[in-house]
């Protein structure tokens, strides 16, 4: 009886394992495919002439333009401190450290509507914090450049810490420590043997940030005050032609913002090594070397 139902079992095990995969790969057809494959078509509905003459147009070359430039300097601002607050976090012990560690997780749990929201009561020169004081000295945060990009980076601030973690984790601090005892400085530490461990996990989370903040639209909308030929993104941008029944230049340009994230994880996954292992014996052959 029991080898009779372990037989039912093991013969419909494939079965089910396939059901399973239709249905997960049937959700992300709906869910991702679908969706982006219909953008795509409405895209090029009028043939590629028809698309090149919506990439001519100054409006949406501006709006693409200063979407790329918010999301260079959000990604470096998000590189640099990410890195750090994850050193932080990883390799050193402080009061408040697991508050921090969830206050980092904060925009993953708020409505970037209320991000936007909340720079303005903080920024805003007339009624805000800082802003009277900002103002006075000729420094204005919101509906500006400064305030998209502060915007966007709070959006996509976990997003390389929440990938470099992990990794730090993982690698110890026993080549770090062995680093140290050959004589090694704190930089050529993280240089030779910290950052060659982590280096994918950046390479991620940066990618990652680049494309969360190319695409980002609620906080942004509530800062930038939404000024055609200035301070329109491209995400902004789509939600204006499409509701002006623009529906040609709302598909194309939604479309360039597809295809910057999609190509974007396509390369990194393309040069990334299939059996990447964190470099630690060479590392620190390296730098007893140059010690």
């Amino acid at each position: 009886m029991a080898s009779t139902q372990s037989n039912v079992v093991g013969a419909g095990s494939p079965a089910l394992k396939w059901l399973l995969r239709i249905v997960v790969v049937g959700y992300l057809f709906m869910l991702i495919a679908w969706p982006s494959l219909y953008v795509v078509r409405r895209a090029f509905e009028g043939g590629v002439s028809a698309f090149l003459d919506v990439l001519s147009d100054p409006g949406v070359t501006h709006a693409l333009q200063l979407s790329v430039k918010i999301a260079v300097v959000a990604t470096l601002i998000n590189l640099l401190f990410g890195v750090g607050m994850s050193l932080l976090l990883v390799r050193y012990e402080f009061p408040g450290k697991r508050a921090l560690s969830a206050l980092i997780d904060l925009p993953l749990a708020v409505s970037p509507i209320v991000v936007g929201l909340a720079l303005i009561l903080v920024y805003n020169g007339r009624y805000g914090w800082f802003g009277p004081t900002l103002e006075d000295n000729g420094i204005q945060i919101v509906f500006s450049f400064p305030g998209m990009v502060m915007a966007t980076t709070f959006v996509a601030l976990p997003l390389i810490i929440r990938e470099v973690v992990p990794v730090l984790e993982d690698m110890g601090d026993e080549q770090e420590q062995a680093a140290n005892s050959l004589g090694a400085n704190g930089w050529q530490t993280f240089w030779r043997v910290t950052l060659p461990g982590i280096k994918w996990a950046i390479v991620y989370g940066v990618v990652l940030t680049f494309a969360r903040s190319l695409g980002e639209f609620g906080a942004v909308k509530v800062v930038a005050g939404n000024v055609s030929g200035e301070t329109t993104t491209a995400p902004v941008l789509v939600q204006q032609k499409y509701q002006n029944f623009e529906q040609q230049t709302a598909y194309a340009v939604a479309f360039i913002l597809v295809a910057f994230a999609v190509v974007s994880l396509i390369i990194v996954a393309l040069l990334r090594p299939k059996d990447h292992k964190p470099a630690r014996a060479t590392a620190t052959a390296a730098i007893q070397e140059k010690i």
